[in-house]
Parts: structure tokens; C-alpha cells; sequence
């Protein structure tokens, strides 16, 4: 094999021009293929002394590269970072070919064309998110404009984090080029979703709908160009009747965008919510990821869940706010897309809903008062957008970005005795991350208040009776990792009475929680993210926790927050099988003749002799460890004290998760478990000794995609 640059001194002088029907073969500037860079300058640590010879360690498979070795600037791992810069050479063709994955962050992962000490072309890998792939694409640049003029070429890895490297392979120039034309097409939409393919896993693509050479969507998407896994859509009703143009950058056959097809309804409509592991009272949507619950409102007796939501693929990105509403927070109907991004790149991040009944910002244009909301627009700030028509659709506020900041995250509230808006919303600065309260008399005026170190993304601030007395009350500021204190809150500052410790009411896979806003009856209604609760092979991913209702207790600890399942849950129990009132014997089973996927368990014991007590839900046990009263379930143990002696867990089983309500709900535990399609049998066992078991009810569960 010759050496990479054995060519590069040939390139004093420009060749004859070739006759029209001629062929040249491509000037190989680097193919990598040595044993060191061939008088490549690498700084930094990011890409070695070396190439790479394929995937190296930590990393997902690379593939795309020609012949046994790439520049790979994974060595060391994400956090590494350097440059490799080329010899000088000659632009003596057309143009400039070469291979190109990884990281997509222009300025951060790139390779840079520079001539006269300047860049003047530069390109980078596709994947910015979660999942991805380490696949090699060709890329390169016209160089026309540039004929003679010497340069070099630099490959650049500043970023640290997810995706923060670079693959190169195979720089050649070339008379043609070998980068992928944009591929189109035209669709007159009869109506309203067009079906996409995808392949979870396969090379990112960046689509773009237009109508009347206006961009309607911009995301990302896995296109499949085979057999896909599975389908999503995107709701085009606004444009039935009119010409949509697809626009697909850089696919290897165009004639993928054939397989797009229009539908008066969502894929596999009819098999929706049936899918093998569909979690059934547990919130996923129809397609694609699920995070942060955002915006959660009581509207006009509806309960309305907005979310982050990719509707165009299985893992992170593409940020919209996906919707649902239900009567009774178990039932939930998905409605359309709520927010879009406001530009591609400028993602809609997490935020909060309210009830403008006194429309202070103007906002109303009906009868009924406005919702309005305050969301992340990842490119501009904090943005505010209202709904005159319930949540079905949404303006921007004329004035954002309202707030400035650092951070993201803005919930709002109203705070009575003030007459104000209050926005909480997650700040960092060097060294620092807080939460920052603003106030607003309308809305969209704000005014910096105050400042809360010490908690991270996603607050949450609400106000709570002890002990169910509204003569005695207390604030409760809360955080993404549901750690939480209590304090008073005067409408700008938070006054932490309880001491310089955080508490924890929920463990495991639980993150983002909110509360809804005008809950009725005074209620706290919260939910969680169940994060990193995955479904492989289907077309979801992700999933909500349980809905509970907080309340705040006074504990031999003092007063803490306990969750409770909402009673609306019970609404899908089928008959009770009651085994109360029963000794607990080391080596037998009461559960034995109960079978089922779905269950809600309530159980009081007195542990007596036992030194556990064990509940076994289709092979994943939940375990009380009486000595140490530790619960324990898979990954996570957790404290647990009795209650006057007695061990009170409520747990429920999905096919997604367990979550064990523990103490009267002062300890929640939510557990991502697909249990074993094999084993449908339930278990409570006792070891080392005899316990009593003062209630055990045990319900099977209906689904909640079966409307009442």
C-alpha cells in the first residue's frame, strides 16, 4: 500500500485538462491506511499517534470506512479532544470527496477545508443525539471556485460529551462528486398523516415537508431504506388538498421517499396500545419517545398531559410537545402535536400550562379563559404561547423570548396574596445551578426576584397542608431528581425551613416529575418521567409514571411528602382475591393458583420471626429486608421503616414496570421491568421465620386503552 501522501508530491503542477469522455482516477490525499499519519499533525488527545483500525473501546460499532483504517477521534472516549491537521496540497480537481460519520456539531466536530489561513468549506457527522450510528457516509465539497489555490485539511474534535468525536476516512479528489444529491418529492396530500418508515439504529436523516416553499416540519429521522421497524406519521390536516414537497438530504437510494404513503388514520391504527410490551395503565404514546411531563393543566373538567415527545423515531430528539387528555387520569386520549419546534434546532424543551382566569395577559379571544403556557425554545429562551380553543392549538406571544436565561425549564403559578405570576425556572452559571424566581403582573413582563442554589432542572414549586390542616402549610420546591425541601414561599423568595438537606420521596426510574396545575378540590396531583423504562423492538419508547396525589405528613423525621396512587386507579380492578388474615409460612405460597399480567397488591404485615417478607411478580421479587428495613427491588434499596410494626406496601405490575408505594406512600419506588412472557404467577413468601399477613388483596387489572 503506498503511503498516504506518496501522491501529494505530485501535485506541483496542474495536469492537461482531460478530453470531455475522458475518466481520471481520484487523487488519494489520505486513505489512512498506514501505520502512522504519513505527516498528518495530530494535537490534543483525541486522535492519537495513529489510526484507528475500526470501533475502538466504549464504542459503538463503526462501519463505512474502506480498507482496515479510519481517523477516529473516540480514542480515549467522548471527553478527549484535539485536532489533525494535512500536509499542504493542490486543488487540482473539481472536487473533494470523503467519508464522514460521528458527531453533527458544526465548529466542534468537522472537517474544515482552509486556504489562506481561513476555512472555507467544513462538514460534520449527523448524530447530535441519543442512538445514532457510527456509519460512514460520503460527503465533500465543489472546489471549482478554488482552482490551484493550496490548502490543507483539518479534522477537529472540540466537544466533549455524547457524540463528541469524529470519523474520517478515504479524502480524495475527484472530477465528480460523490456526495448524495437531495432527494424529492411531490405529494398532493388527499390526507391528513403521511406514514414514514424507520429503522431504529440506521443513519440519520434530516427531512423537511414545504408547501408553497414554506418549511412546515424540519426533524430528523432514521429513514428506513429496507424493511422497517416500524411507522410513524406526521399530521399534515392543515394542508389536505395541497401540494407537500419531501426533501430527504443524502440518502443512498431516492427511491425510499416511494415507500411514503398517505392515510386518513395512524399506522396500525387498529393495533394500537396492543403491542407485545404496551404498557397498559402506565401513559406511552402512540409512536415514538416519551420524556418530561410538561404542562400539566386541569382545563374545563380534562386533565390535559403535554410532553417531550420525538414523534419521528424510538430514541431523544426532534423535541415537540406531544398531548393527552383524560377525564379521570387513567384514561387518556392522544390529541396532535401542541407544539412544534420553532425552527429545526431550535427544539420546544420542557415548561408548564396554567389557566389565565383572569386573562392578565390579554390573551382571551372567546368566552372561556385562555391556557397558557411557558415553555424552553432551545434557540431563543423562555418562551410563553396561550390556546383559545383547550389545548387544541397554540400562538406564540408576540414578545419572546419573556425570560433570558442560562437554563430551561420555566414552570409557572399564581401567587394569591401577591397578585402576581411566578416563573421558576432552572438557571446555571460558572459553578452554579439554581433555580430562579421571576414575577409578572401579565405574563409577559418579567421580573428577576430571587435565586435558589443548589437544584437542577425541572422545578417544581407548590404549596401543601400538613397533616390535611389548610390553617397549617408549607412550600415545597422540588427538582428533576425528586429531591425536595420545604419552606415558605412570598411570591419571591423561598424560605427554607427544613434544614440544609434535600429529602427523597421517589427512587429508581423516576425523573422530571410535575404537578397539575388547577387540580380540583384542592389536590396535588404529580407525575413522573419513568426514565430509562425501554421498550426494544417496539414503536414506543418510554413511559409515564403512575399519577399520585401528595400530601404532606409529620413523621418522627418531621414532616415529609407521601405519594399515593389516585383512587381513580381502582377503576380497573376485576374481582378481588382476599388472603387477609393468613400466617405467613416459610415455604408455602397463598398467591399459588393466581395467575395474570397485570396486578395491583395491597399487603400489611407483621414480620414477627421473618427476616423477609418477599412478594414475587412474574419473576421479579420485591424484597423486605426485616432487619435492616430496607426495600429492595432489582437496582434499587431503599429505607423503609415500619409503621406501629407493620410492613404496608401497594404495588403495581405493568408490563413495562413495578412501582411499590411503601410506609402509606412515604417511600415510592418505580423499577423498568418486562417480565419473562413465560411466567404469569405471582408469589409472597416469607424466610427465616413466620410473619402475619393482616391484609393481602390482591386484583387483577384491567387495561386502560380500553375506554370505560
Amino acid at each position: 500500500m503506498l503511503a498516504t501522501f506518496a501522491l501529494i508530491g505530485l501535485l506541483t503542477a496542474s495536469p492537461a485538462a482531460p478530453a470531455e469522455d475522458s475518466t481520471r482516477p481520484d487523487v488519494v490525499i489520505a486513505d489512512f491506511e498506514g501505520d502512522d499519519y504519513c505527516g498528518w499533525k495530530a494535537d490534543g488527545q483525541a486522535f492519537g499517534d495513529r489510526p484507528a483500525r475500526g470501533t475502538l473501546p466504549g464504542q459503538m460499532e463503526v462501519s463505512g470506512y474502506l480498507g482496515r483504517g479510519l481517523v477516529n477521534s473516540f480514542n480515549g472516549g467522548d471527553d478527549a479532544t484535539g485536532t489533525l491537521t494535512s500536509p499542504p496540497f493542490r486543488l487540482d480537481r473539481p472536487f473533494v470527496n470523503f467519508l464522514i460519520g460521528g458527531g453533527g456539531f458544526d465548529g466542534e466536530t468537522c472537517v474544515n477545508l482552509v486556504v489562506d489561513g481561513k476555512t472555507v468549506r467544513t462538514a460534520t457527522g449527523k448524530n447530535r443525539e441519543g442512538g445514532g450510528t457510527e456509519a460512514l457516509r460520503w460527503d465533500g465539497w465543489d472546489l471549482k471556485d478554488l482552482a490551484g489555490k493550496t490548502a490543507t485539511i483539518q479534522v477537529v474534535d472540540r466537544r466533549k460529551g455524547g457524540w463528541g468525536h469524529i470519523n474520517v476516512d478515504q479524502i480524495v479528489l475527484a472530477d465528480a462528486s460523490r456526495k448524495p444529491a437531495e432527494a424529492v418529492r411531490a405529494i398532493v396530500l388527499n390526507h391528513r398523516y403521511l406514514h414514514l418508515p424507520v429503522h431504529t439504529g440506521g443513519p440519520k436523516t434530516r427531512m423537511k415537508f414545504t408547501v408553497d416553499g414554506q418549511t412546515v416540519r424540519d426533524f430528523d429521522i432514521e429513514l428506513a431504506e429496507g424493511k422497517p421497524d416500524f411507522w410513524v406519521f406526521s399530521d399534515l390536516e392543515p394542508y389536505k388538498g395541497r401540494t407537500v414537497k419531501i426533501h430527504a438530504g443524502e440518502l443512498a437510494d431516492p427511491k425510499v421517499l416511494d415507500a411514503i404513503v398517505q392515510a386518513d388514520d395512524v399506522p396500525d391504527a387498529a393495533g394500537m396500545y396492543q403491542e407485545k410490551h404496551r404498557p397498559q395503565f402506565h401513559f406511552t404514546s402512540r409512536r415514538g419517545w416519551l420524556n418530561d411531563p410538561n404542562g400539566l393543566v386541569v382545563n374545563q373538567g380534562v386533565f390535559h398531559q403535554f410532553y417531550q415527545h420525538n414523534p419521528f423515531g424510538w430514541n431523544w430528539g426532534n423535541m415537540h410537545w406531544g398531548h393527552a387528555t383524560s377525564p379521570d387520569l387513567v384514561h387518556w386520549t392522544e390529541q396532535p402535536i401542541a407544539i412544534y419546534p420553532h425552527a429545526y434546532g431550535d427544539w420546544a424543551f420542557s415548561g408548564s400550562a396554567v389557566v389565565d382566569a383572569g386573562n392578565t395577559g390579554g390573551f382571551q379571544s372567546g368566552s372561556e379563559a385562555p391556557l397558557v403556557a411557558a415553555y424552553t425554545s432551545t434557540g431563543r429562551g423562555e418562551c410563553i404561547v396561550y390556546s383559545n380553543d383547550r389545548g387544541r392549538t397554540w400562538t406564540e406571544f408576540d414578545g419572546n423570548p419573556a425570560v433570558k436565561n442560562n437554563g430551561r425549564d420555566p414552570r409557572l403559578l399564581w401567587h394569591g396574596p401577591s397578585k402576581k405570576w411566578v416563573m421558576a425556572v432552572y438557571n446555571e452559571g460558572e459553578k452554579r445551578q439554581s433555580i430562579d424566581f421571576h414575577t409578572s403582573p401579565d405574563l409577559k413582563t418579567w421580573t428577576f426576584a430571587s435565586r435558589l442554589d443548589g437544584f437542577y432542572e425541572c422545578p417544581d414549586l407548590f404549596e401543601l397542608p400538613v397533616d390535611g390542616d389548610p390553617n397549617k402549610t408549607l412550600w415545597v420546591i422540588y427538582a428533576a431528581d425528586a429531591k425536595y425541601k420545604l419552606g415558605r414561599f412570598d411570591g419571591k423568595t423561598f424560605h427554607v425551613e427544613s434544614g440544609p438537606d434535600k429529602h427523597t420521596l421517589w427512587h429508581g426510574n423516576f425523573y422530571a416529575a410535575q404537578t397539575f396545575s388547577e387540580a380540583p378540590n384542592g389536590r396535588r396531583v404529580q407525575i413522573g418521567w419513568g426514565q430509562g423504562i425501554t421498550f426494544p423492538g417496539m414503536p414506543f419508547n418510554q413511559q409515564m409514571a403512575l399519577p399520585v396525589d401528595l400530601t404532606l405528613r409529620t413523621t418522627p423525621d418531621g414532616v415529609r411528602m407521601f405519594a399515593a396512587p389516585v383512587a381513580e386507579l381502582q377503576s380497573l380492578r376485576d374481582a378481588k382475591h382476599d388472603f387477609s388474615n393468613t400466617t405467613l409460612e416459610p415455604g408455602k405460597n397463598p398467591l399459588s393458583g393466581l395467575s395474570g399480567d397485570l396486578f395491583e397488591v395491597k399487603l400489611t404485615a407483621k414480620p414477627g420471626a421473618a427476616e423477609e417478607i418477599e412478594l414475587n411478580l412474574r419473576g421479579t421479587p420485591v424484597v423486605y429486608d426485616v432487619r435492616k428495613q430496607d426495600l429492595v427491588c432489582k437496582q434499587i434499596r431503599t429505607f423503609l421503616p415500619l409503621v406501629d410494626g407493620e410492613l404496608r406496601l401497594h404495588v403495581f405490575l405493568d408490563k413495562g414496570s413495578i412501582e411499590v408505594f411503601g410506609g402509606d406512600g412515604r417511600v415510592a419506588v418505580s423499577v423498568g421491568v418486562i417480565p419473562d412472557d413465560a411466567n404469569h404467577a405471582l408469589g409472597v413468601a416469607s424466610k427465616g421465620g413466620e410473619a402475619t399477613l393482616k391484609t393481602l388483596e390482591v386484583y387483577p387489572l384491567r387495561s386502560a386503552w380500553i375506554k370505560p
